[in-house]
């Protein structure tokens, strides 16, 4: 299985790495299946799957639970800690450690609150340094949501604004021991180009419409997440076919391929199995 200095590796600016994100053993393994390496956790998929809401801290459970069955199935994985499931910086640092000891490659911890409020940076550089000192060797993804949280009006002096607050708390970050940068939202080129020169780190971003992979690189970017996209285009996925079944059509006809029974089932074979081929 991929070690953590392996998944830092893969971390090239110019040459990105796809994470696609998952919320359960099934969706894991079927993303391995499609030619992940490794995968990453989806907050909102394992919290929503969990009955609970996301970002509030109600599925630190949960994510643990995904965490172990992915690494004893063999399944390289970073997972996302929403903003550490805690305000206690030492308390967040036993988390990831404890991570750390199941196998887990990395981890995402983001600096904004379930309303949409950026937090100190401060006081997020004092959870990233607690985190980079118990874990060392986890690949520590700090987000910093200036493009995600509704704190800037929509306009262009908002752009120069949250550009700037995102290199300051970046700079922060990195300084505390980040060994990446996540910044989610939908970001122009100029943003992109400003942000890769600007942070003294990899770059993380989420994948932009109009733009595959090989054109962020181009840009300098060394991460691109899926983020909750595939958990919700499987939400989207059972809603198309539903509507098949209910009009006569044949399943899969006009949506994408569905895997049939078989293969569907042995993804949820005994978790220390080998994935299956």
């Amino acid at each position: 299985m991929l070690s953590p200095a392996g998944f830092r590796a893969l971390h090239r600016p110019g040459e990105p790495l796809l994470l696609p994100n998952a919320w359960d053993l099934a969706s894991a393994r079927w993303l391995v299946e499609q030619g992940a390496e490794v995968v990453g956790t989806t907050s909102l998929g394992v919290a929503v799957a969990a009955g609970e809401e996301d970002g509030t801290g109600a599925a630190l459970t949960p994510t643990i639970e995904l965490a172990r069955r992915l690494t004893s199935a063999g399944i390289a994985v970073t997972v996302d800690l929403e903003s550490g499931f805690t305000e206690e910086p030492a308390a967040v640092a036993e988390l990831a450690a404890e991570l750390a000891a199941l196998g887990v490659v990395g981890v995402n911890l983001e600096d904004s609150t379930a309303d949409g409020r950026l937090v100190a940076p401060a006081a997020f550089a004092e959870k990233l340094a607690a985190v980079a000192a118990a874990a060392p060797r986890l690949y520590l993804n700090a987000r910093t949501d200036a493009f995600w949280v509704d704190a800037f009006p929509p306009d262009s002096r908002a752009v120069a604004a949250r550009t700037s607050e995102t290199l300051e708390r970046a700079r922060r970050y990195h300084d505390a021991g980040a060994s990446g940068v996540f910044v989610p939202g939908e970001l122009d080129d100029r943003t992109i180009a400003a942000l890769v020169d600007g942070i003294a780190a990899p770059l993380n971003v989420l994948a932009q419409p109009g733009r595959g992979i090989r054109e962020l690189g181009r840009l300098g970017v060394a991460r691109v997440s899926t983020g909750s996209l595939l958990f919700r285009a499987a939400l989207a996925a059972v809603g198309t076919v539903l509507g098949e079944v209910r009009d006569g059509a044949v399943p899969g006809t006009t949506a994408l391929p569905i895997p049939d029974y078989a293969t569907a089932a042995a993804l949820g074979r005994d978790i220390a199995s080998p994935s299956p081929r």
